[in-house]
């Protein structure tokens, strides 16, 4: 009876952080598009929207570990409504700025620090609580889920914020992201986090253990972890290589190409209808047999993608061609997405030990991050001086041949033995070709 009880919870927490994600993702995401918008008309400077996108990222990058040691050692549900409600109050406090003093590029990158750190506890806490939420065999199906819910905030948020810009005031956008995070916090706070959770009790002496010597435990758990490892050297790498698109793929629309802001909205909508896709798919079949084989396969047409985006800044296309275009770009972009991320996401949230899943994830997170705010400052000083198209060339270059050597067929196999021993297989007499 009590198992069918934890099923049935584990249902409900499916649909309610679904929900949860849907909303206040939602008022993330046109907030997001809104300032985005506002310090490229107000500026017109690259190097400016970098800054902005380096706030975002370094802050996550330092204090990834903190959250991870937090997200160990302390009730995870605390930490996640805790946070919510902080991100509340950061904007709240933009708001009043705004109301008072006038929107600065001061005032926009504090308030972007300071959601970054209350988003970084909370996206490390709430990934290393999926397997205590929910029962093992819909773990897919909640990672799955999660992503729907970004991808419907996605599909609708730049429409409507593409659409709002301009009509409406900068407050408006900042008060639709408070109510967003209060109804966020309001349906956290109805969700058993320890559930399914399989946390040993800790001893007198582990509780007494420094945060020093707690990091330092994830880190050799985490070297017991080749795959693990080769996702983080990948991730370092290419994470350097994607500042070429995250600043340069709304430089380029904006400022060079001239795209309307509904318009440049509606491609961001299709970047998030190809999440969706690809997330209600995975949502309804079997786990992914190689992981890191599709997701190399994955990273490589990413990279095929991030060097096409410079192609209308070679060949003349209509207005409504190049429209079109960055939408099936932006589509196929997001598919891709989820493609590399959700089949890993559920190998590690079945692999990694309940007692260091925080740990793990915030050092994976951090360590995929490291260059990234350093590719943002370089990347922003590059568009600002070099011909567009050609960094991205090189760029997609980079990130293709990183790739083929980091995860060459050698390693693959080492992370997925089942692959040569299949291989193996197929040369003996008598096999038959599948």
């Amino acid at each position: 009876m009590s198992e069918q009880l934890n099923l049935k919870r584990a249902t409900y927490h499916l649909w309610t952080f679904t929900i949860s994600k849907l909303i206040s993702t939602f008022g993330a995401q046109v907030y997001s598009f809104a300032i985005s918008f506002y310090i490229l008309q107000m500026t017109g400077s690259a190097t400016n929207f970098a800054l902005n996108l380096i706030c975002n990222i370094l802050p996550r990058t330092v204090v990834g570990p903190f959250a991870g040691y937090v997200a160990d050692n302390f009730s995870r549900k605390k930490i996640v409504i805790t946070a919510q409600i902080a991100t509340t109050f950061a904007i709240g406090g933009l708001l009043a700025v705004s109301l008072y003093y006038g929107l600065s590029l001061i005032a926009i990158y504090t308030t972007t620090c300071i959601l970054s750190i209350t988003s970084t506890f909370s996206s490390v806490t709430f990934t290393s609580s999926i397997s205590g939420l929910v029962d093992e065999k819909r773990i897919q199906k909640a990672m799955s889920l999660n992503q729907m819910s970004i991808s419907f905030a996605a599909i609708g948020s730049p429409a409507i914020g593409g659409l709002l810009y301009g009509v409406v005031s900068m407050p408006v956008f900042l008060i639709i992201y408070i109510i967003a995070s209060a109804i966020g916090v309001a349906l956290e706070s109805t969700m058993n986090f320890s559930l399914f959770a399989k946390r040993k009790e800790k001893t007198v002496e582990e509780q007494k253990e420094s945060m020093w010597i707690s990091m330092k435990a994830g880190i050799s758990y985490l070297k017991l972890q080749p795959v693990l490892i080769v996702i983080i050297w990948i991730s370092l790498l290419i994470n350097f290589l994607f500042g070429a698109f995250e600043v340069g793929y709304s430089y380029i629309l904006i400022e060079k190409l001239k795209i309307a802001s509904e318009h440049f909205g509606f491609t961001n909508g299709a970047f998030a209808v190809g999440m969706l896709i690809m997330s209600i798919y995975f949502s309804t079949s079997r786990d992914v047999k190689f992981p890191l084989l599709l997701s190399k396969r994955g990273v490589l047409c990413m990279g095929l993608i991030i060097g096409a985006i410079s192609l209308p800044l070679l060949i003349k296309f209509t207005y409504y061609g190049m429209f079109a275009y960055y939408a099936l770009l932006m589509f196929s972009f997001g598919m891709l997405v989820i493609i590399v991320n959700t089949p890993l996401q559920v190998m590690m949230q079945k692999q990694i030990d309940d007692d260091y899943k925080g740990r793990v994830f915030s050092i994976l997170e951090t360590m995929a991050m490291a260059l990234m705010p350093l590719g943002m400052v370089v990347y922003g000083v590059f568009y600002d001086i070099l011909p567009a198209e050609w960094i991205l060339i090189t760029s997609a270059t980079l990130l293709i041949g990183i790739v083929l050597l980091l995860a060459r067929p050698s390693v693959i196999r080492k992370a997925h033995p089942e692959l040569a021993n299949k291989k193996e297989f197929m040369k003996m007499p008598g096999s038959k070709q599948l």
